[in-house]
């Protein structure tokens, strides 16, 4: 009890009034018959949080915007009396957020927040109530961090611990801010990104497990022992359609898709649990992404069946439906569906399977609104959508039934690192055949893999000047492109077998394409890998499944690059240095005004494509030429994730994106781009012929096809003074440096920037 009396008194003196709590109830009356289902499930006692309903405006942003009303608590209801104990009446006067059951039912883990003005911390304590102790504190810096970084009154910015769960090694997983990295797509700078965390037993020897510019959330065990999580993430497709479901092992290592990384709706996948004795079956939740708190219709997933498709998917509540990023469609008891904010229909949370036929649930009837505060009950769901009363509590609502009885102890997975690649925070990835699940790409044809990173966006790039964002882009990078900055890596080469074997950095968000001899990318990876140190990963292909990826056992036929040391990645040609920052400014617009300033600049450019390198408001007349008219345009498709912000999921065959599909390209490469579409090869044909004069240098060339490959990036670095009023600043569109690029602190004192 000492540890978690200071969180306490600071509670008590920050100006709040607790709401009055609903007492602990002694024989409830219980329908028998569900009694009965659950017994017949081992379910005698049912651990649950009692907590008025969030209120906030995202489905991660709970501890963000969710309005402060203290209540509830961690609570134990016993099936054979009917009585509801609480576990913690000690922290009555905070907010419960979610919790775990150690694997022999004698403890809980759980998330509870003290005040408005605090964040959330993981506790730990018995099942019968009794050594209640913290487990995590607030870093030694977070009243800095309080103080810097505040944007409203209704969040503190500090940092916040949340979602626990129990490792099989005795360790905790959970998710945190303590990254301190924005949400890309929030311009305020007031939405934070969660990441995984694991902890010792007794808090100790914390350490981040994944490096996501965007939230990650309700870590859980399979039975396997690896940890299933969501995980939100957009590289090069709609900012807001994937939150898939993912796993990896404890030590971060081996992450790897389950479902989802194409499926645009519901746009998000949350609270994903396996079912017991079904292997390859789940239950997840499918919401919105905004604007409700994480409600929705609950999903069983099936993946025997083909996961680039929504066939895994069955509704057990097909009445209730995600068709968009903030709604919900309803059909009602005549077959009608309608379509609203969730005013009316029913709503789901927290599902927990008994069976793939039956399932404990939160649940709101239809009638009251999405976030009424006492809504919310517990209930039994069957695969036919039908639903019966378990317990309920008239004064608040109740979240996450969870069966307080012993389970088995999932498997202690070890990780063999490679102790030298890990000192130098390093890891190495081992692919077998680059071909494979590459279609119409002929061998031979592919000679090099780009490495490529996307970086998160600390906390630190917080502006106390206003005019850098853009399309939702709190520090602008693009011009209705992507919304993460990228980086460059350096190349390494692919054996004529298709295998390759090389060096990547660890702890980061990595991406992979592969090129031609001219560095063209062929294909794009979109989505990322976080590697630990040491880890050594083996792929087959341009691989379309998880099953695609494995960790290199060295049971896999002998290749011709397994049989050498790892490639270090190196520079392309005319570049200095194999890390690079992606500069459009910097990178292409020489290229522009070397050779096309004579007909594409002035007042009436040719074709009406000016090139110049004038500067506009955020970016320049060049860019903006190219990028705004895409489409029709010459530079050829280019992802816009926000547009739409719900698409760009699905799959792209090889060489539909970047400098195969892009006219500007192939009208300048005397050649060596063959279009697919008739229409735009007859117009890149006529062009080449107008501009046959023009003779780009290998490496101008390569200086355009690699800004189109990557997407269209305009800036190189988040840090720096973007509008153009501050065009008199020292730090005005400064050419950043790979280190400035990645760099999670101000490359210059606070008071210059």
């Amino acid at each position: 009890m000492k540890k978690i009396l200071p969180l306490l008194a600071a509670a008590l003196f920050a100006g709040f009034t607790p709401w009055a709590i609903a007492e602990s109830t002694e024989n409830i009356p219980l329908k028998p018959e569900v009694v009965a289902k659950l017994g017949q499930h081992g379910v005698d006692r049912i651990a649950f949080v009692k907590r008025y309903t969030y209120n906030s405006n995202h489905y991660y942003t709970e501890y963000v915007n969710g309005s402060w009303t203290p209540g509830g608590n961690l609570c134990i209801l016993d099936l054979k009396s009917g009585s509801v104990r609480e576990i913690a009446p000690e922290l009555k006067g905070g907010v419960f957020e979610r919790f775990d059951v150690s694997f022999d039912a004698k403890r809980m883990v759980f998330a509870w927040k003290a005040g408005p003005n605090q964040g959330y911390r993981i506790y730990e304590v018995n099942a019968d109530g009794t050594a209640l102790h913290q487990l995590t504190f607030p870093p030694t810096d977070e009243e800095e961090l309080v103080r810097k970084y505040r944007v409203t009154t209704e969040y503190h910015h500090g940092t916040d611990d949340m979602q626990p769960c129990y490792l099989p090694d005795g360790g905790i997983v959970f998710i945190s801010t303590r990254c301190q990295y924005g949400i890309l797509c929030d311009p305020p700078d007031n939405f934070t990104t969660t990441v995984l965390y694991r902890m010792d037993a007794d808090g100790k020897n914390m350490r981040k497990l994944s490096n996501s510019s965007v939230s990650e959330a309700s870590p859980v065990m399979l039975p396997d022992g690896r940890v299933m999580y969501t995980r939100w993430e957009y590289v090069d497709k709609g900012a807001v359609s994937v939150k898939g479901l993912w796993a990896m092992k404890p030590d971060g290592t081996a992450s790897s898709e389950i479902y989802g990384n194409d499926i645009a709706l519901p746009p998000t996948f949350i609270y994903s649990r396996a079912i017991p004795d079904a292997p390859d079956k789940y239950v997840m939740l499918g919401t919105p992404h905004c604007v409700q708190n994480a409600m929705g219709t609950v999903i069983r997933l099936d993946l025997t069946k083909n996961i680039r498709t929504r066939e895994p998917m069955t509704y057990m509540t097909p009445d209730v439906d995600v068709t968009e990023e903030t709604s919900y469609t309803f059909t009602n008891s005549k077959g009608e569906r309608y379509r609203n904010d969730g005013t009316k229909g029913r709503l789901f949370k927290d599902p927990y399977p008994l069976s793939d036929k039956l399932f404990m649930v939160a649940h709101k009837p239809a009638g009251a609104p999405w976030a009424d505060p006492k809504a919310y009950g517990l209930y039994l769901l069957n695969e036919s959508g039908d639903v019966e009363p378990i317990f309920s509590d008239p004064g608040i609502s109740c979240w996450l039934p969870y069966p307080l009885k012993q389970r088995p102890t999932p498997p202690k997975l070890s990780s063999s690192r490679n102790a030298i690649l890990a000192k130098a925070n390093q890891a190495a990835c081992m692919v077998s055949d680059v071909y494979c699940g590459l279609e119409d790409v002929p061998r031979g044809s592919i000679k090099y893999i780009r490495i490529l990173e996307q970086i998160p966006r600390p906390w630190a790039t917080r502006r106390n000047w206003g005019g850098d964002e853009y399309d939702q882009q709190y520090a602008c990078i693009t011009k209705d492109t992507h919304l993460g900055l990228k980086v460059q890596r350096g190349v390494v080469p692919v054996e004529d077998d298709g295998s390759a074997n090389f060096v990547v950095p660890a702890e980061a968000n990595i991406f992979f394409q592969v090129l031609d001899e001219n560095y063209m990318a062929l294909q794009t990876e979109r989505t990322f890998v976080n590697y630990m140190p040491g880890e050594v990963r083996s792929c087959v292909g341009c691989h379309e499944t998880p099953s695609g990826v494995t960790r290199y056992d060295g049971s896999a036929l002998v290749k011709k690059a397994f049989v050498r040391q790892p490639s270090i990645p190196g520079p392309q040609p005319g570049e200095k240095a194999a890390c690079r920052p992606l500069d459009y400014a910097h990178d292409v617009q020489p290229v522009w005004d070397s050779h096309c300033l004579k007909c594409h600049s002035g007042a009436e450019p040719k074709g009406k494509l000016n090139l110049s390198g004038d500067l506009t408001d955020l970016f320049n007349v060049s860019y903006t030429s190219l990028v705004s008219n895409r489409e029709n345009g010459v530079l050829g498709p280019i992802i816009g994730e926000n547009h739409p912000k719900t698409g760009n999921v699905a799959y792209l065959p090889a060489k539909s994106l970047g400098s195969h599909a892009s006219v500007l390209v192939a009208m300048l490469s005397k050649g060596k781009v063959k279009l697919a579409d008739p229409g735009k090869a007859q117009r890149a044909a006529k062009l080449a012929d107008v501009h046959k004069d023009i003779k780009l240098t290998p490496e101008e060339f390569l200086k355009v096809t690699n800004w189109v490959d990557t997407n269209g990036q305009y800036y190189g670095t988040y840090w720096g003074r973007k509008n153009l009023q501050y065009k008199d600043h020292p730090q005005f569109r400064i050419y950043p440096t790979f280190e400035m690029a990645t760099s999670m602190t101000s490359p210059v004192p606070g008071d210059q920037r």
